[in-house]
């Protein structure tokens, strides 16, 4: 009970004692991290086109040489098909995130930077 009481003390003399943080001007720091994650969205975008350019042709090339087997022709169908929905999710992720960026400029005044 002891230490309880002891933690507690100085939980709160700790809250008491604390100094207040205070905001700073928008500087750089935000054009830096937007510039960042607009670079990291980039880079996932580009992966992920490279990974389904590359289940395109695998579908593709099972499509062909399927040779008249109704099974592999469905599953080739469906690696293509797949693959195609992937790909819109990512290209429509990518543009809402270009347009969430641009509002969100636009809402909190910071330099675009590009």
């Amino acid at each position: 009970m002891k230490k309880l009481i002891i933690l507690q003390s100085v939980f709160i003399t700790s809250l008491v004692i604390a100094t207040p943080a205070f905001a700073q001007a928008v500087g750089g720091d935000v054009t830096r991290i937007q510039s960042f994650i607009q670079s990291i969205i980039g880079i996932f975008v580009t992966l992920s086109g490279l990974i389904a350019t590359g289940f395109f042709v695998y579908g593709g090339v099972r499509y062909i040489t399927s040779s008249g087997n109704p099974e592999a022709l469905d599953s080739a169908k469906k690696t293509i098909l797949y693959s195609s929905i992937g790909l819109a999710i990512v290209l429509g992720a990518f543009v809402l995130s270009n347009i969430v960026t641009q509002l969100a400029t636009t809402a909190f005044g910071a330099s675009s930077g590009l």
